[in-house]
């Protein structure tokens, strides 16, 4: 079943809202106190041997000691660390369960313009990936739908959470954002021209498309206030980013895409997010000077350019950060990302040995997006009247070595088993000779 087909069974549901944030469900009536672990809170620094107190589902205290309530669970966490959970700022997972199966991939709607799909309506709460990233941090995630090959504007992104039935629970906050993968002209040099002819002509469409969509919208903005014509699935989802309530997160890498875009939100008065961002160190000053943030894709990538050194992927957050650009770090959000979300902690960790820093970097992928999201009130650090979606190390999660030993999302503790564990638990009685099940 497609997005476009579940949207239009929600379209009278979700139309009134322009962010809908829903609690966590199951949050336990008893209190629970976290005791003796190092609180990384990011927004104020390490409290060494804290505690901290989760009561209906929210932080009410943390420091280094807290005045606990009779009854409360009592849990001794000395010598572990205790982080916000992490966030994806950037995934199709929920839409991709394995990328060579066609079949399980319902993240690109056919059609230039689209953006009435709606990622949340699609996501399958039962992926068995969800597990495999949250049993590393991973407890919240900003799921885009994508474009497919004629593709422009993909649709809304949603906020999601790996626990829940169904993905109304699981649901932080959607609509998150209008997604819009801006169009690449440029096809390698070693492509025969017939090819490089044709991805000009290809972008050329794209972008007339858009332009034709935001004239279309504005239009139907403008009948409807003056009490004209019929509803419009595509155009109501393009109003609140044009009267600047949402963010627009535009797909951009490289220079010339993102210098296009930067002109079309500037001429649009629109405000945006650059996603990817392979050159945006490049227009660092300008991104900052007009507050743009960057949610920047992996550092696992090797220099788009020949004449380019090696570390340009590397150095490129540090760079974005010290120019005072709102930075968040994720993985590059395809289908063969889904599966690696997991690996979210070791693409900041490559990114602050090369000048971001561990401060930053784990900034990158807790506060940073929460900022950008517009949920920071609800997560991204340890501070009191914030969710308790958080998790407990057994050292700096930045490190490979790290394990991740408990979680709560919500104050609701969660189980880190997954496929993994199974099979590495199922292979750990074969070769101790135990019989098979």
């Amino acid at each position: 079943m497609t997005l476009r087909v579940l949207i239009a069974a929600l379209a009278a549901g979700f139309a009134h809202a322009v962010t809908a944030v829903t609690p966590a469900p199951g949050a336990p009536a008893t209190p629970v106190v976290l005791a003796g672990a190092d609180l990384y809170t990011v927004s104020h620094g390490v409290v060494p041997k804290g505690e901290l107190l989760i009561v209906d589902g929210r932080i009410a205290a943390l420091g280094a000691t807290v005045d606990a309530p009779a009854g409360a669970i009592r849990i001794d966490l000395a010598g572990k660390r205790i982080y916000p959970g992490l966030i994806a700022a950037n995934s199709v997972i929920g839409l991709s369960e394995v990328a060579a199966v066609r079949a399980t991939n319902d993240f690109a709607e056919s059609g230039a313009v689209t953006p009435e799909v709606r990622a949340e309506s699609a996501v399958n709460p039962d992926t068995e990936l969800w597990p495999v990233a949250r049993a590393n941090g991973v407890l919240a995630a900003l799921v885009m739908p994508g474009a497919g090959s004629d593709g422009v504007l993909a649709g809304r992104a949603a906020l999601m959470r790996p626990d829940g039935w169904t993905a109304e629970q699981m649901t932080v906050a959607a609509p998150a954002g209008l997604v819009l993968v801006w169009p690449q002209a440029r096809a390698p040099d070693w492509m025969p021209q017939a090819a490089r002819d044709r991805a000009e002509e290809g972008a050329r469409t794209k972008r007339a498309a858009l332009d034709q969509a935001m004239r279309d919208a504005r239009a139907y903005a403008a009948g409807k206030g003056k009490g004209q014509g019929v509803q419009d699935l595509r155009w109501e989802a393009m109003l609140p980013a044009l009267e600047r309530r949402e963010l627009v997160l535009v797909h951009a890498d490289s220079s010339v895409q993102i210098r296009e875009a930067l002109a079309f939100a500037t001429r649009e008065k629109l405000r945006i997010a650059i996603v990817g961002g392979r050159d945006a160190w490049r227009f660092a000053s300008t991104l900052q000077a007009a507050g743009i943030p960057v949610i920047l894709g992996s550092s696992h990538s090797l220099p788009a350019r020949r004449g380019e050194a090696y570390d340009t992927v590397y150095a490129s957050a540090g760079k974005l950060a010290a120019a005072g650009v709102t930075l968040a770090i994720a993985n590059d959000g395809d289908s063969m990302a889904a599966s690696n979300e997991r690996n979210l902690p070791y693409q900041a960790a490559s990114y602050a040995a090369y000048g971001l820093g561990a401060d930053a970097a784990l900034r990158a992928i807790t506060l940073g997006p929460a900022e950008i999201l517009g949920v920071a009130g609800r997560l991204g650090s340890l501070d009191v009247g914030k969710d308790a979606t958080l998790f407990v190390a057994d050292g700096d999660v930045l490190e490979v070595r790290t394990l991740v030993e408990r979680a709560w999302i919500g104050g609701r503790e969660v189980d880190l088993a997954s496929r993994h564990t199974r099979l590495n638990e199922t292979y750990q009685r074969k070769y101790r000779g135990e019989p098979k099940d």
